[in-house]
């Protein structure tokens, strides 16, 4: 293996999966860089790896002020920290199934260098299937399920996909390094999935100057939607009880915020604008039948013989 990667584990599962996400473009409500950092959290898995920053990553654009610059931070004159871009590899699981995640930043240059890198790490560490999870921006209710849009590498895993109430994309544009990695992918004929939720923002300016718009920095209700796929594709049998708690509190002081937008405007529309985006917004929910039957097979073992 080259320089750029560097491991101190390999871990031993039957299957290994990789979940990717990064500090990056395609980042709406912190899906991409929050979502695989809870997971790691509430997993305790553990490092085992880097991908080292060999010309990956600006110091400096000329004509900005410290738009990519590293953050130092001093006391007394003393330096305390210095942040920098980090690709940190992650691991947990048992001897059926591990999850690997790769936690990184979206690369400033050489993005083929850094892909291969990747794909470099998936063949070392036989990964079954890599999954990347990202955000974006739009225009729909915060509080109903959100939408998830799909991209794939080989064909055999459309008929999985279409399982997981996702709509396939036909975007065209500039590509986020999910959708890069997506293309390298399919050109090995290595299994790659890439899921990207639409987190809701509202743009009050055409109807209330005085109106800044609503965004939501960590979408509870995108990551809980994403996580539940993910459970159902792979079996990762991750609780995401705890998010859906998350989402009643997020729900609850967007309304509230709405409120106060609508006290302090009365006149905007605001109500308005919000009804008319939930009016048109069909929502897709996503209930496998096979997870529903096993949550009621287990909730039927844990209850007690009443006689």
């Amino acid at each position: 293996m080259s320089n750029i990667v560097e491991l101190w584990e390999i871990p031993k599962a039957e299957e290994v999966f990789l979940i990717c996400g990064w500090r990056q473009w395609a980042d709406a409500g912190s899906v991409s860089s929050g979502l695989p950092l809870y997971l790691k959290q509430e997993e305790n898995a553990r490092r085992i790896g880097k991908i080292n920053d060999n010309g990956f990553y600006l110091f400096q654009i000329p004509g900005t002020h410290s738009l990519v610059r590293p953050v130092v931070q001093f006391e007394d004159g003393f330096p305390k920290s210095l942040d920098v871009p980090k690709n940190e590899i992650f691991y947990y699981g048992d001897e059926k199934r591990g999850v690997v995640i790769l936690l990184g930043e979206e690369p400033h240059l050489d993005a083929e260098r850094y892909v291969q890198a990747i794909l470099e790490l998936s063949k070392t560490l036989n990964i079954k299937r890599i999954i990347s999870v990202a955000g974006v921006y739009g225009e729909l209710p915060h509080d109903k399920e959100r939408m998830v849009s799909a991209i794939y590498s080989q064909a055999t895993l459309k008929s999985e996909l279409d399982e997981l109430a996702v709509r396939l994309s036909d975007y065209h544009g500039g590509a986020s390094i999910g959708s890069y990695l997506c293309k390298r992918a399919a050109d090995e004929g290595i299994e790659y999935v890439g899921l990207y939720a639409f987190v809701p923002t509202y743009d009050f300016s055409n109807i209330a100057q005085v109106l800044n718009a609503i965004r939501i920095e960590n979408d509870f209700m995108a990551w809980h939607g994403i996580i539940r796929r993910l459970n159902h594709m792979i079996k990762i049998n991750f609780d995401v009880s705890d998010l859906e708690e998350k989402n009643k509190k997020l729900i609850s002081t967007i309304e509230n915020r709405i409120e106060e937008l609508e006290s302090k405007a009365p006149q905007s529309g605001i109500r308005d604008y919000i009804n008319r985006i939930a009016d048109e917004f069909t929502e897709v929910s996503f209930n496998p039948l096979g997870d529903v039957w096993e949550s009621e097979l287990k909730r039927l073992l844990d209850e007690p013989d009443e006689e």
